[in-house]
């Protein structure tokens, strides 16, 4: 298993891109957590918190498909750094300012949304011209959402040592700040300062002219949905709990169980359809989150969290091919942070629904919608069954299509629609 991780590790450049696009994507990826915790810190009830993260979603959802076509016309570093630091500067501007006045609070929060740097859908642009083969960016799919994982575990349990350390408005200054070195790091490498998006035909809709990746977007919606909810509802169930801490350990659980199942399902090469197999583990993901509604003991719950989690990062893996296989050409980074945007109108949803199911029916019904989100999810890609299975074009994973400036592919290079 570790020996096809290592093998892209060794490429040049890649370790760099990696850790720097994580770091840089800290932010983003503790945003939720970190806007809910500081609200209520500041006594603002769960349906401010689930608010103003949903208008933090919102605004990273309009942002990321903006920034990303930017990036495909403009490149990498003079979009990508300039966002990240206006972006940093509207959560500091929250931290700073607290919840009054209040439309000043959301302000700060859709600045810091909407500034975003796509730099996760750079990353997937980026990863042909350093690794060269096929296969091998197909693992790094894999090992991307395996490391987005492992950010997912220990950026909750970092967030809440800043706030028991300092507190919540020191947490949003330390991240933000650590996101803007992470992402000055991607863009001053030589594989960001060179990469050039391929000629693009002229259209208003860019990759959204694309059936399939459409479908895709509608299925990964719901997911969104679901994970947004759980944000809510796991601070309503440590609060059940009486302590803080437990929060952290869900969302850490949670993550653990992404990064167990992601690091298996990269570790081997799978035959078929991208499209077919995905809706098998979307439907696996789906039954992972029904049993949360349970909410037992501590103990457990962290255990049903892993559990939950396990089928999330291959879910993500394969959706990268599938955007790969359906994105128009020329759009690589866009059609990617339409990914990250769905994501994050459908976890502003469900921490907007998640916040009033708390109040109206308890913690079991905000973990219920957590479970009707992964339902949702399958259903619409059973729905699209038929526009998914056909590509819209030839996958953007040969390294003269969207990374060779020069356009030479390299020889023996494979470019067919197997996974």
């Amino acid at each position: 298993m570790a020996a096809g991780y290592l093998d892209i590790l060794r490429a040049r450049h890649a370790v760099r891109l990696l850790v720097g696009t994580l770091v840089g994507r800290l932010p983003n990826g503790t945003a939720h957590i970190a806007i809910v915790l500081f609200t209520r810190a500041e006594g603002g009830s769960y349906t401010l918190a689930g608010a103003l993260a949903a208008a933090y979603g919102l605004a990273t959802a309009v942002g990321q498909p903006l920034l990303g076509r930017a990036v495909d016309l403009y490149g990498q570093p003079r979009v990508q750094l300039p966002a990240a630091v206006v972006s940093a500067l509207g959560m500091a501007a929250l931290a700073l300012t607290g919840l009054g006045p209040l439309p000043a609070a959301y302000a700060a929060v859709v600045v810091a949304g909407l500034f975003t740097p796509p730099l996760e859908g750079g990353l997937r642009a980026l990863w042909p011209a350093v690794l060269g083969r096929e296969d091998r960016v197909h693992r790094a799919y894999a090992m991307d959402a395996v490391a987005q994982e492992i950010m997912f575990t220990v950026g909750p349990l970092l967030v809440t040592v800043l706030v028991s350390l300092w507190s919540p408005a020191a947490a949003l200054l330390v991240i933000n700040a650590i996101g803007v070195l992470g992402a000055l790091s991607v863009v001053l490498s030589e594989p960001s300062r060179a990469w050039r998006s391929a000629p693009r035909e002229a259209h208003w809709l860019g990759a959204l002219r694309s059936p399939g990746l459409l479908a895709l977007l509608g299925a990964f919606f719901f997911v969104g949905v679901a994970l947004g909810s759980i944000t809510v509802a796991g601070v309503a169930y440590a609060d059940d709990q009486g302590r803080e801490s437990v929060y952290g350990w869900l969302m850490a659980a949670l993550g653990l169980g992404a990064l167990i199942g992601g690091a298996v399902y990269g570790a081997r090469q799978w035959a078929g359809a991208p499209e077919r197999r995905l809706r098998v583990i979307v439907a696996l993901l789906a039954l992972g989150y029904l049993p949360l509604m349970l909410t037992p003991g501590v103990p457990a719950m962290t255990a049903l969290a892993a559990l939950a989690g396990v089928f999330l990062a291959p879910a993500i893996a394969c959706s990268f091919i599938v955007v790969d296989r359906h994105a128009p050409r020329g759009t690589v980074t866009e059609a990617f942070s339409w990914l990250v945007t769905t994501f994050g109108v459908g976890a502003a949803a469900g921490t907007a629904v998640a916040g009033p199911a708390v109040e109206t029916g308890g913690t079991a019904w905000s973990f219920a919608v957590a479970g009707a989100g992964g339902v949702a999810a399958l259903l619409v890609l059973l729905a699209t069954g038929r526009v998914l299975a056909v590509p819209g074009r030839t996958p953007t994973v040969v390294a003269g299509s969207e990374n060779d400036r020069n356009g030479a592919a390299e020889p023996g290079f494979s470019s067919g629609h197997k996974a």
